[in-house]
């Protein structure tokens, strides 16, 4: 099992994806010379040509849309936009057509395409372009979400996506891309969507995070075994299909929960994470659950400001000292 970074783990999907399937290719903005923003997609022009390596006009709306015919023609588009935020500019494509269209036609027509978007803060990109926007996708029905964290789970979980019938939302966070893990070898290395991992197990509190979130969890845990708090860790990985029957028993077990999430407090994952804890949890819980969240605030440009407006590791150790113990 080799150690990678997770750019590379992402690499290492698409290029396996791209060797067993010669319907898969890939297309977006600057993805084939430049090798992707992020260096995603380095390598992959110079093995498949251009007929599988695309590089795009500046639309999003025409990549999404151009990814949507593909998708119904048979092919297995994996498209990329520069970052999640630019994906507004193709809410239309997204919502009233990749999402609903297997619906509109009575599951005759499929769109097995993959969208992948860079997003999260902390790199002071300023306000438009430091976004966690997965609740927008989230609250859509006909998509799925993907939210990986770790370098194992960016090449699982994209080799699961490209393979899914129906259109996904790969969500890779910004700050994520340089992080090294073990990865398994062999293309048939997949993790399954709806499957929260528990990455740590505990007795105390519940922390139930994804993507950064789920590191920040991780780090805090480890801080809170020193004060003698044990705290169990869930890493979603999924946000639709949502692994409830994970949360639900480590609530039951723990009876206190800390829901952590970079995007804005207000109308995030994590209300709907809570809310249904709350529905099926409530007679197990010895305190309210708490959240973990960004500040409804743009993102500051200010590098102090901003990290004062995302969730840290002593952030949840607050919330779960005032928890702990009611």
């Amino acid at each position: 099992m080799a150690e990678i970074r997770y750019r590379e783990a992402l690499n290492q999907a698409l290029r396996e994806e791209m060797a067993r399937d010669d319907r898969v290719f890939v297309m977006g903005e600057d993805v084939a010379f430049f090798g992707g923003s992020f260096k995603v997609t380095e390598g992959l022009l110079a093995e498949f040509t251009e007929r599988r390596v695309i590089d795009t006009p500046i639309s999003e709306a025409a990549i999404v849309g151009c990814g949507i015919g593909a998708a119904l023609a048979g092919l297995r588009p994996v498209v990329e936009l520069m970052t999640v935020n630019f994906a507004l500019l193709a809410m239309d494509q997204i919502v009233n057509h990749a999402a609903k269209i297997r619906y509109m036609f009575g599951g005759k027509a499929k769109v097995p395409l993959v969208i992948r978007c860079p997003g999260g803060g902390g790199h002071q990109l300023g306000a438009q372009h430091s976004q966690s926007l997965e609740a927008y996708f989230l609250h859509c029905p006909g998509l799925r979400v993907a939210v990986p964290a770790t370098p194992a789970d960016a090449k699982g979980l994209l080799k699961s996506a490209i393979r899914d019938e129906g259109p996904v939302m790969f969500i890779e966070h910004e700050g994520l891309y340089g992080l090294k893990g073990e990865v398994p070898d062999g293309s048939d290395y997949l993790v399954p969507f709806g499957q929260a991992a528990v990455t740590r197990t505990g007795k105390d509190v519940s922390l139930i995070g994804y993507s950064r979130g789920a590191m920040l969890a991780a780090q805090a845990a480890e801080e809170l075994a020193q004060k003698g708090v044990d705290a169990e860790v869930i890493d979603l990985r999924t946000l639709n299909p949502l692994d409830m029957d994970t949360i639900i028993g480590s609530v039951k077990k723990t009876s206190r929960a800390v829901v952590v999430y970079e995007a804005w407090k207000t109308g995030g994952a994590g209300a709907e994470i809570s809310a249904r804890i709350a529905e099926s949890a409530f007679d197990h819980l010895d305190a309210p659950v708490a959240r973990v969240a960004g500040g409804d605030v743009p993102a500051p440009y200010n590098k102090h400001l901003e990290a004062a407006s995302l969730p840290q590791v002593e952030d949840i150790i607050s919330a779960v000292d005032q928890i702990v113990g009611v």
